[in-house]
């Protein structure tokens, strides 16, 4: 699965925005208060909303008219993805999810809501779902209808208009789309990472991902040596040919039960306990336990990684990320960093910029001259510091 298509319309500064072509591994750019954490909020968004339904999720950003672009109060928030993916007994399709939220009598509600997939031979898509104020249908049968038998289609109300039908009937297996899709937003990793949550001791427990927050690594650590080493190693590995000095990380439980994260220094007979590594350390370890989790996420969404790293580290985490996309997930990634752009083709690289107060995003390889400066040598990174990139944005 990936997304190849985003198209927002009165979410925040996007007021009417859609990146076609979207690759496995995208790098966002842009200045400050442009909206590249807006940006990745969508996919939170889409979680909270499946998680906790609409109103809430609504709420924990100020309310439907926080969310909606200012002076469009009156009209729908529009979500739309298109996604590349494998359907049971049809094949690789591009499906398309599409989100509409209105606000009736003060009341968020989901005004639309339709999960459907191209067709090769063209003609009108095949809806699986198709719902408007909690009410509507779904289809129970889609492998029967690729060997040619008659579709059934079965008509559902939700016990509430700001329930998403994918949640309400992504709970049973006859209706397998809205079930596939259900579990697709739910395994989406979008982190919000912070070193001295990743530093804390944790009451023992079981913990096979790493949490958005990283507040549950030295639990991972634990699981990965206990049921997965080959993959710890592989990351330690990497760890030492990267991070000078540190030799082992282990995951060590004391007398009280609490589990702690120590590093080993080549240098020192006894290991650091992780309160005492640098910032840079603990997320470099941290990002590669993400990056090769033995389940791998479809999608992550990661803010700003360059912070608490230093420069020479930032090419091999781009190397990293790509890695990751190379097999088989996606990854969006926000950035202000000069050298972690040197190290991303410019085809992965979209630029948002403000335009009379909206925000708009743009490919930078769509620009023919930042493609001619890219052949001549120059470096991504170093047109960012030079505000060259802006340039896609030029009439």
């Amino acid at each position: 699965m990936r997304i190849v298509r985003i198209r927002l319309k009165n979410f925040k500064v996007f007021q009417d925005v859609t990146l076609k072509d979207v690759e496995p591994y995208a790098v966002f750019v842009g200045k400050n208060g442009v909206g590249k954490s807006t940006l990745f909020d969508v996919f939170g968004f889409l979680r909270d909303c499946l998680k906790e339904n609409v109103r809430p999720a609504l709420q924990k950003r100020g309310g439907f008219r926080e969310v909606v672009s200012r002076g469009h109060r009156d009209e729908p928030i529009v979500i739309e993805l298109g996604l590349r993916m494998e359907l049971e007994g049809i094949g690789e399709r591009i499906v398309t999810y599409l989100l509409a939220i209105a606000e009736d009598k003060g009341m968020p509600i989901v005004a639309k809501e339709v999960l459907k997939y191209t067709q090769y031979q063209g003609g009108k898509p095949f809806e699986f779902i198709h719902f408007e104020n909690g009410a509507g249908s779904a289809i129970t049968n889609e492998v029967e209808i690729v060997s040619g038998q008659g579709e059934r289609r079965e008509d559902q109300k939700l016990d509430s208009p700001d329930i998403l039908a994918i949640k309400g009937l992504g709970q049973f297996q006859r209706f397998e789309a809205a079930s596939a899709f259900r579990s697709l937003i739910e395994n989406w990793h979008v982190s919000d990472f912070h070193v001295q949550a990743a530093r804390a001791t944790r009451d023992a427990g079981y913990a096979e991902h790493l949490s958005p927050e990283g507040d549950n690594l030295a639990l991972v650590t634990q699981y990965l040596y206990e049921q997965n080493k080959p993959v710890l190693n592989k990351i330690l590995g990497i760890m030492r040919d990267r991070v000078p000095g540190v030799a082992q990380v282990e995951s060590r439980q004391m007398d009280d039960g609490r589990v702690v994260l120590r590093f080993q220094d080549g240098s020192f007979k006894d290991p650091f306990v992780a309160r005492f590594v640098s910032d840079g350390t603990i997320k470099m370890f941290a990002y590669l336990v993400l990056l090769h989790d033995p389940t791998p996420h479809p999608l992550l969404c990661v803010e700003e990684p360059e912070n608490q790293l230093y420069p020479e580290l930032l090419q091999e985490l781009s190397e990293e990320f790509e890695g990751y996309s190379r097999r088989g997930g996606q990854v969006f990634v926000s950035t202000h960093s000069p050298d972690f752009l040197n190290a991303v083709d410019l085809k992965s690289i979209y630029v948002l910029q403000k335009i009379g107060g909206l925000t708009q995003v743009r490919r930078a390889s769509d620009d023919v001259n930042l493609r001619a400066f890219v052949e001549a040598g120059d470096k991504p990174g170093e047109l960012w510091r030079q505000n060259w990139l802006t340039q896609v944005f030029a009439k």
